[in-house]
């Protein structure tokens, strides 16, 4: 069987910042001996790209890098639209692949199509916290983690041959798995409702837990993630109640704690409630499901669904790495919160009316009505979240203290529209039916651009440009190159 091609791309809109993470990874890949091509997704501005471009060419890698930018990405979707010859899908599509979390992944989908492909956003590190004095886990335990104050003692930097912990088992069979991997329905979080992404509540420590279940043999692992330190998979809640238990603290945006392993082992499991996109890999050789093009932060849930399918596996590798929380162009935390409230609800609403599962996407029923009780109860929440500002703001300990109180309560009531209730409902219905219209058209036209892109690389190159940094050690790749591993 002829091994398929591994391309490691890094979504990104901080084109800023993203050449430290490009070469960090690349220097992860010449330790461990390995080799695979790196390509920037940027969903930068044009005025962003030509302010910041330079800097990526200034990067000094081993590995070929590739840049799919606001100039590429204009010719591949025009070219998908040409294709169409409909000029009423043009919308749709420039929809589905807007300037999004899930619109920028989507194009790493079109662009791997019939390949393996490894995804790290641009403010993960390939190196992960792990603490000096590793416990045992129990039988059915598979990873157990702390947060623990920022310049804590008591924990190391450690690297994994990232490349090759995916290489294991992206696109194999179960029954190829290594040994060393344990079998299981799904993974259980201590500290998180996983089938929603929703805390629990803050929690100090944290384990993942195996639950039995039967896992074909013939299943393929359609997706793999690591395991992630420095900052967990937590929502903007625990963020909160960090800012609120810490009385010295006069910033809610910054992060005072780290997340460190005390240890972990690699498993795969039938069902993935558990996805993290930012750590994951994928087999696409034969296509995948398109990511929800949404501006909210639960593009990779249609894969939670997705992956249910007996046929289908996924997998912790045996690796982790670490998440730095760039808070450069990040929306504010009360906007967070607004968003996580109603990525929830669309969740819930999503599940609880999928009802088919196929090749490269799902169907489910619901079409974006959203109830008074639905928003009620969001903002019952964000309500009782300001009470309790309030609340510290009048026992501050310092003026610094009770301003920053003060300043992000207001900010949360203006996000959340003041809490009135007839205007939040308002919006929240309209968010919610313009995002779940979005997805059902998605869903429906993505298994006709998946073969219009096969077709295309079969015969020619995406657009894609070929970053003239520097290789010490490495033979610059001709034009013929730059079309063959763009193809």
């Amino acid at each position: 069987m002829t091994e398929r091609n591994l391309h490691f791309v890094i979504p990104t809109y901080r084109l800023r910042d993203v050449g430290e993470t490009v070469e960090a990874y690349d220097d992860n890949f010449r330790r461990s001996g390995q080799t695979a091509p790196i390509t920037v997704f940027d969903d930068s501005s044009l005025a962003n790209h030509e302010k910041y471009y330079a800097g990526l060419e200034r990067t000094r890698t081993h590995n070929d890098l590739f840049y799919v930018g606001p100039a590429e990405k204009e010719q591949f979707v025009s070219y998908i639209c040409k294709r169409l010859r409909d000029r009423k899908l043009d919308v749709l599509v420039r929809n589905l692949f807007r300037p999004s979390y899930g619109g920028n992944r989507n194009f790493t989908l079109m662009y791997t199509l019939g390949d393996l492909m490894i995804s790290a956003d641009d403010d993960m590190r390939p190196y992960a916290l792990i603490e000096d004095s590793p416990e045992s886990l129990a039988d059915d335990e598979i990873s157990r983690g702390k947060l623990i104050p920022r310049g804590a003692n008591g924990h190391t930097r450690k690297s994994y041959d990232i490349l090759e912990s995916f290489r294991d088992i992206l696109g194999k069979t179960v029954a190829e798995a290594p040994p060393n991997y344990e079998r299981g329905e799904l993974l259980v979080d201590t500290a998180m409702d996983l089938e929603t992404n929703t805390s629990l509540g803050l929690a100090r420590e944290n384990s993942l837990f195996l639950r039995e279940g039967k896992v074909s043999r013939n299943a393929i692992v359609k997706m793999a993630q690591t395991f992630r330190t420095g900052t967990n998979d937590i929502d903007a809640a625990d963020y909160i109640e960090m800012f609120l238990e810490d009385h010295d603290r006069h910033d809610a945006e910054s992060l005072n704690d780290t997340y460190v392993l005390v240890n972990f082992r690699p498993c795969v499991t039938t069902v993935n409630w558990r996805m993290d996109c930012g750590v994951a890999g994928y087999d696409n050789s034969t296509g995948l499901p398109p990511f929800f093009p949404t501006r909210l932060r639960f593009e990779d849930y249609i894969y939670r669904l997705w992956v249910q399918q007996p046929s289908v596996a996924a997998a912790h590798v045996d690796s982790a790495q670490t998440h730095i929380k760039n808070n450069y162009m990040r929306d504010p935390l009360a906007s967070e919160l607004f968003n996580e409230a109603i990525c929830t609800l669309l969740k819930n609403k999503i599940r609880a009316s999928l009802r088919k599962v196929d090749e490269v996407g799902i169907s489910f029923d619901y079409e974006g009505a959203v109830t008074l009780a639905d928003s009620q109860e969001i903002l019952h929440g964000a309500q009782s979240l300001h009470s309790r500002l309030l609340d510290a703001q009048a026992h501050a300990r310092s003026d610094e203290r009770r301003e920053a109180l003060a300043l992000f309560a207001a900010s949360l009531a203006r996000t959340f529209y003041e809490f009135e209730p007839d205007f939040f409902q308002q919006n929240v219905s309209r968010i919610v039916d313009d995002e779940i219209g979005l997805i059902r058209s998605s869903l429906e036209i993505w298994p006709t651009l998946l073969e219009i892109v096969y077709f295309r690389k079969n015969c020619h190159s995406l657009p894609m440009r070929h970053v003239r940094n520097q290789q010490p050690g490495a033979r610059k790749p001709t034009e013929a190159g730059d079309k063959a591993r763009a193809a």
